[in-house]
């Protein structure tokens, strides 16, 4: 299981100072939406210089105009770029093609898909599939993810991410459920009061 870094809604430098905390017990770091949104690729650019051998994911959800967001992305430094799976098939065709040519990956979220959409999407595989509860599902509902994510459509050559409210106490009920490849931590890491404890305790888990 690897454990990758959510870095939203903070400044680029901040993210930096916390992910050098943290980089021990981390595999991959994802610039999320909003840091893309309010710094563009200098955020990408900035985290690859700061981190050279960590995966890098540009969280960009792209749903349309894939070919010229997928190739800005990748020559900012980006390994992974993500799609929403909820995209015209078109629009995930070229992600992919643009990911094979620059040899790079690319990261399908699930986020309101139908499960006749995720059946559909399961050709990419070479794809990672995220299933994915919303920020606004979790501030607005109190939704947590851990009982809303099944393993049933996934053959074993299919890699799972998982993303939403992810916390220790869920990640148990989530292996269990689901046994994504990749889980997705956020605010369980970056709002800690101790970031570099959270991420260590997330990382013992990952080793047993």
């Amino acid at each position: 299981m690897k454990i990758q870094l959510a870095l939203d809604r903070m400044e680029i430098d901040e993210a930096i100072e916390l992910t050098k905390k943290v980089e021990d017990s981390i595999d991959w770091i994802e610039i999320g939406t909003s840091l893309i949104k309010e710094f563009g690729m200098t955020s990408v650019r900035a985290m690859k210089k700061a981190f050279p051998n960590k995966t890098i994911v540009a969280d960009i959800k792209t749903i349309d105009n894939a070919r010229y967001e997928f190739e800005m992305c990748f020559e900012a430094g980006a390994d992974v770029a993500t799609v929403m799976g909820v995209s015209p098939l078109v629009t995930i065709d070229i992600c992919m093609d643009v990911a094979k040519r620059y040899n790079k990956f690319v990261m399908i979220d699930l986020l309101n898909t139908t499960e006749q959409q995720k059946r559909e999407l399961l050709k990419y595989s070479d794809a990672v599939f995220c299933e994915h509860v919303s920020k606004d599902q979790q501030e607005e509902l109190g939704a947590a993810n851990q009982g809303t994510m099944k393993s049933d459509l996934y053959t074993p050559d299919i890699t799972i991410a998982a993303a939403g409210g992810i916390t220790l106490d869920s990640l148990d009920t989530l292996r269990k459920s689901l046994n994504p490849e990749i889980v997705i931590i956020g605010s369980a890491i970056t709002k800690a009061e101790n970031p570099t404890e959270a991420a260590a305790k997330f990382k013992q888990v990952e080793v047993k």
